[in-house]
C-alpha cells in the first residue's frame, strides 16, 4: 500500500533517509514467499526485510548473509576510485542488515560463513545465534531479531543427504562439469531431440551416466569408490543431468530442473498452496521452536 516504509539508511555523519512505497504496485495482494539463504546479500536482504517487517509475505530458508552498507564512490584523476562507507541499511522495524564488525577482528568477520557452518547453523535453527537483546516488531507485532542478516520465518536446513568425500572431490576438482561438457559435445545431435528438462532427464536416466563418469574420472586421477558413489548417487545424477540440461537448454531450464527437488522451493510451494503466505496475528516469526514445528509438521 501507499506510504509503507521499505528501507532506510543512516550513518554517523549521514542523516536518516526513508524510502517509502508509492502505492502504484500492481501485485499488492498477490501471495508471496521469499527464499533466502546464506548467499542472499545486499539488495535481496533489503527486499526480504521489507516483506517481512510489513507482513507482506513469508520468508523461507536460512539466515541471509548480512551485507547492508551504503558506499559513496570517490573518483580520482587517474581513473581509480575508492568506495567510502557512509551509512547502513535498516529494515522498516529498525534492524540493521549489516552483520556486526569489530575493529581488529577482521578474520572473524571474513570467516563468518565458515563459522556459521561449523556451529551447525545451516542444519538446525537452534544453532543460530540471534541477538535476543535486539528485539524488533513487524507491523502485526511479530518479534524479529537484530544481529545482522534476515532470519526466515520458516527455517529449512541445508540438505546434505548423500554427501560423501567422493562426491565432494569430484565436484571440487571440476570433474563433473568437465565430463558433462565433453558428453554434451559428443552427443549434441541426439540431445537436440529433447526440448524440455523432463524429456532430457528421462533420456539421460537410461544412459548409465554415473558409471561412465566414474570410469572417466578414474582416468583423471579420482579413484573409483563404489560404496561412496552409490551413497551419493542422487547428488551425482542431479549434477550430471543438471549440467547437461544447462549446456543444451540454458539457465532457465537448469533452474527449473533443480527446483523440482529443492526442499526450500517445495516448502514455499506448500505454503502457497495452503494459502498461508500472509502472516497473521502476533505469532513469533523469530521463535526457533515454532520454526522447527512448522518445518517438521
Amino acid at each position: 500500500p501507499n506510504n509503507r516504509l521499505i528501507v532506510y539508511t543512516q550513518g554517523r555523519k549521514s542523516p536518516r533517509e526513508d524510502y517509502n512505497s508509492n502505492g502504484t504496485g500492481s501485485n499488492q495482494k498477490m501471495p508471496l514467499v521469499v527464499l533466502v539463504d546464506e548467499g542472499s546479500a545486499s539488495a535481496s536482504e533489503i527486499f526480504a526485510g521489507a516483506i517481512q517487517d510489513n507482513d507482506r509475505g513469508t520468508i523461507v530458508g536460512r539466515r541471509s548473509f548480512g551485507k547492508g552498507l551504503v558506499q559513496q564512490p570517490i573518483e580520482f584523476s587517474d581513473g581509480s576510485a575508492i568506495r567510502l562507507t557512509i551509512a547502513r541499511y535498516y529494515t522498516p522495524s529498525g534492524r540493521c542488515i549489516q552483520k556486526p564488525y569489530e575493529k581488529g577482528k577482521e578474520s572473524e568477520y571474513e570467516l563468518d560463513l565458515l563459522t556459521r557452518y561449523e556451529h551447525g547453523e545451516f542444519f538446525s535453527a537452534d544453532s543460530i545465534k540471534q541477538d535476543e537483546t535486539e528485539v524488533y516488531h513487524t507491523r502485526l507485532g511479530r518479534p524479529v531479531y537484530g544481529g545482522g542478516g534476515i532470519m526466515p520465518d520458516i527455517f529449512v536446513p541445508q540438505d546434505t543427504t548423500g554427501m560423501t568425500s567422493y562426491f565432494r572431490m569430484a565436484a571440487n576438482r571440476g570433474l563433473i562439469i568437465r565430463y558433462t561438457f565433453d558428453y554434451t559435445d559428443q552427443n549434441r545431435s541426439t540431445l537436440q531431440k529433447y526440448d524440455t528438462p523432463e524429456k532430457m532427464e528421462a533420456y539421460l536416466k537410461g544412459q548409465n551416466l554415473l558409471n561412465k563418469f566414474a570410469a572417466w574420472a578414474e582416468k583423471k586421477g579420482l579413484k573409483r569408490r563404489n560404496n561412496l558413489m552409490m551413497k551419493s548417487r542422487r547428488l551425482f545424477e542431479m549434477s550430471l543431468y543438471g549440467n547437461i540440461i544447462y549446456n543444451m537448454l540454458g539457465m532457465e531450464a537448469y533452474v527449473e530442473y533443480l527446483n523440482e527437488s529443492d526442499k526450500t522451493v517445495l516448502k514455499a510451494v506448500e505454503i502457497l498452496e495452503k494459502g498461508e503466505s500472509f502472516p497473521s496475528g502476533s505469532g513469533s516469526s523469530g521463535n526457533k521452536r515454532q520454526q522447527e514445528m512448522i518445518l517438521h509438521g
